[in-house]
């Protein structure tokens, strides 16, 4: 009987609490380099390409302690970047509310999973093996149930318990903080067409994906840390994986270079606005916005801390009322109106969808000689460094 009761305590291993609690955080983050890794960058945007045995180690992990399958969750994935910040973005909190993603993340999951149409069109190209139908996809559930019964023959109840709450963390971590927090609150490296926000510059905590703006920036890239101040564990752990040959880097994020004294923008030019054109409005927003916003307030017209924000987009995030107090405060500045101007027909040049790169160069021209005649100096000054940009590829 004694040893009866010490099996339900501690499991055949009678582990100790430092033992446990290393056994935890070994699991959790296995589970989350799984989903950042293998789910996200590899089989969602297709950015790096992992050794077979690997690559099916994570599959059976995340299959095992989550009980997510890779279809499934790449398509939703692939539907919010396509959709995001819309009425079918499975998990916007502009959307849906912030309580709702942050709280209730899981259901929005279960909702997203069970519209089929939407998982077959975003779900190509993920595993569909013998394994996948017969077992993953088919029994999703007997993953995590197995995963009970041998947290609990190794560990007894606290196996138990640390399995209940493994359970909850990506639940949490990835589809509440990320994609809740994640479009809310942080700060911005890019002025992306979406609110996506880096929780913090250095992501270890939940594999790197902290830098949820650097990734809508740039979805396609396998790193995320795009600043030199910035860390991605996933990063790091991919350069290992790559240097022991299990690991192959597809693509990762193009950089910019400014080439001095260009008349007017080319095919370089416009090639690197293609690819990176976030980067301009970034650009024009902290180097031609925040200068004329910081002598308005100079000048006794400080605007409100909670719409400064939507200068930077116009407002685009703003609740009805608020757009309209930003507008009447720009209209009461002829300079400031007229740099929101040039904001809006350069985003509106940038955003143009028609694939006539001869067409989009006449506007930017037009749009370039308009500003240098401007008289506004940091106006000026951002034509001239926009005409140079050109891509550094890394």
């Amino acid at each position: 009987m004694p040893a009866f009761l010490d099996f339900l305590a501690g499991g055949l291993i009678q582990a100790g609490w430092g033992t446990l609690l290393i056994y935890f955080l070994v699991a959790t983050q296995l589970t989350i380099f799984s989903v950042t890794l293998y789910l996200h960058r590899s089989q969602a945007h297709r950015s790096v390409d992992f050794h077979p045995a690997l690559a099916h180690a994570f599959r059976f992990w995340t299959w095992l302690s989550t009980s997510m399958v890779t279809k499934e969750w790449a398509a939703i994935h692939r539907k919010h970047h396509a959709k995001c910040e819309t009425e079918e973005d499975p998990h916007s909190p502009q959307i849906k509310g912030i309580k709702t993603v942050f709280w209730r993340g899981v259901e929005l999951y279960r909702e997203a999973r069970a519209d089929r149409e939407s998982i077959e069109k975003y779900g190509k190209g993920c595993p569909d093996d013998w394994i996948e139908r017969h077992l993953y996809s088919k029994y999703p559930t007997l993953g995590p149930t197995l995963y009970l019964f041998i947290s609990f023959a190794l560990f007894g109840f606290a196996g138990v318990a640390l399995w209940a709450i493994q359970m909850a963390w990506i639940p949490f971590w990835a589809a509440g903080v990320v994609n809740g927090l994640g479009h809310w609150w942080g700060y911005r490296n890019f002025e992306t067409a979406d609110t996506a926000t880096n929780l913090t510059p250095w992501g270890f905590w939940i594999g790197g994906e902290e830098l949820h703006n650097n990734h809508h920036a740039f979805p396609s890239s396998a790193k995320f840390a795009l600043r030199k101040f910035e860390f991605d564990i996933g990063w790091s752990t991919i350069k290992l994986f790559e240097k022991l040959g299990l690991a192959t880097v597809l693509r990762v994020a193009p950089t910019l270079d400014v080439r001095p004294n260009i008349a007017m923008p080319d095919g370089e030019t416009l090639k690197a606005l293609l690819a990176i054109r976030f980067q301009a409005m970034t650009d024009y927003y902290r180097n031609v916005t925040l200068p004329a916003l910081r002598e308005a307030a100079a000048e006794k017209r400080k605007l409100p801390r909670q719409l400064r924000k939507g200068l930077a987009d116009g407002g685009r995030w703003l609740s009805e009322d608020k757009r309209a107090r930003l507008q009447a405060w720009v209209a009461e500045s002829p300079r400031m109106a007229q740099l929101a101007e040039f904001r809006a027909r350069l985003a509106q040049v940038l955003d143009d969808r028609s694939h006539d790169a001869q067409a989009t160069l006449q506007k930017l021209h037009a749009w370039c000689a308009e500003a240098e005649a401007s008289g506004i100096r940091a106006l000026q000054d951002f034509s001239a460094r926009m005409k140079g940009y050109s891509l550094h590829t890394a």
